[in-house]
């Protein structure tokens, strides 16, 4: 069964606090009618402190949007490799061993995708898959994790790297003067994040279920304009209510798992700002402290996009994990309106899973590995010889 690991984590070395977000505020809007308003909604962030790729000063500069995306494509090649690196120790495998590369980011464009950048300059397989996801925002971090499970079941004994690249302050749109765009401003932050999800052993969460859920006719709540200048982003002031309509999808998902949404005993959540986690809190009947990693990383790194879920995983891991069978769910949210959601239990690698492995790999070593070049119906299929109907395994 498909195990997520430990992430990795690393946002930029240049930081930004509220105080400076707010002064920043009241000095370049000074003359906003709705100034006040804004400086109210950043305060009730809770957003402390934010990472960003570049001072404070260039970041407030707008160069065009194509300078813009070469800033972004020189700090993601920058800044990824490293991190990948210490994701791929935290899972104890080796370039060689990822099947599948997921990148995910919405706050820059690549083609060909950052995929096949790390796939000529790391050293993966040149028989790596690549999947990049540009449009789900900060649910693409749950649908990262989601997308290597499904291939996880097709072939079990496949790893999947996930990498989660969001340099959200190259969004800066100085000309956009809407409260939500204002809101952003002081909301979200820079990360990169790496995880592996392992076919195979390995420590963290052994991913059992997932599930997606799209709220009908709410596709302009959340959205880029595409503009001369690059990508506007566009919140309605319904978004921070949208819980209402995503707990019944994680209660009925859990339902599914005969598992209660509200007696689980880790929540990794999206935290695309405060009243998210607090009306949660409240549908799903859970105390406010279920969520305390998601808050902290909204409270040091504000929202960090599809990396929210996995620095929030890591604070976990960081924590020592939960205990051995441990029930729980990790979900994001993001344009659509979707969520994306996986449940899992807790699982602590044995001793003796890294001996198998090592059996596994020597017993495929001169042939074709089950579940790396065939899917599981087709190498189980191996295993058993010619079906009855006599169809000859590929």
């Amino acid at each position: 069964m498909a195990t997520l690991c430990r992430p990795a984590v690393a946002v930029p070395e240049h930081v930004i606090t509220q105080e400076e977000t707010l002064e920043l505020a009241r000095r370049t809007h000074a003359e906003h009618p709705q100034l006040p308003l804004v400086l109210r909604l950043i305060r009730n962030t809770g957003v402390r402190t934010r990472h960003i790729v570049q001072p404070i000063d260039e970041t407030l500069r707008h160069p065009g949007f194509t300078r813009r995306n070469a800033v972004y494509e020189a700090e993601a090649k920058a800044r990824v490799p490293p991190v990948v690196t210490r994701a791929l120790a935290n899972a104890g495998v080796d370039r060689q061993d990822i099947d599948l590369i997921v990148y995910v980011s919405c706050t820059g464009f690549m083609m060909p995708s950052l995929t096949a950048w790390l796939i000529n300059t790391m050293g993966f397989r040149d028989d790596t898959r690549q999947l990049p996801i540009a449009q789900l925002g900060c649910a693409a971090g749950g649908a990262a994790i989601n997308r290597a499970h499904d291939f996880c079941l097709a072939y079990p004994h496949a790893n999947v790297l996930i990498v989660s690249c969001e340099f959200c302050s190259l969004l800066y749109q100085p000309t956009d003067l809407g409260v939500g765009s204002l809101l952003s401003n002081g909301l979200f932050g820079d990360a990169v994040s790496c995880a592996v999800v392992r076919g195979r052993g390995g420590t963290g969460v052994r991913l059992e279920r997932n599930g997606s859920h799209l709220v009908p006719d709410t596709e302009d709540w959340i959205s880029y304009a595409v503009r001369d200048t690059g990508f506007h982003f566009q919140l309605d002031k319904r978004v921070p209510a949208t819980m209402e309509m995503l707990a019944p999808a994680l209660i009925k998902l859990a339902g599914q798992h005969e598992w209660s949404a509200s007696g689980l005993d880790f929540y990794i959540i999206h935290a695309g700002g405060p009243r998210i986690l607090d009306d949660l809190c409240h549908f799903l009947e859970v105390e406010p402290e279920m969520f305390r990693y998601s808050r902290t990383t909204l409270t040091e790194r504000g929202n960090i996009a599809s990396s929210v879920v996995f620095d929030a995983l890591d604070r976990l891991f960081r924590d020592g994990g939960a205990t051995e069978s441990a029930r729980g769910v990790i979900a994001g949210f993001g344009p659509g309106i979707t969520a994306e959601m996986v449940l899992g239990r807790w699982a602590v690698q044995s001793p003796a899973e890294p001996l198998l492995d090592q059996a596994l790999a020597a017993a495929v070593s001169v042939g074709r590995q089950p579940g790396r070049d065939e899917p599981a119906a087709t190498a189980g299929a191996a295993a058993a010889g010619p079906s009855a109907s006599g169809d000859r395994p590929g």
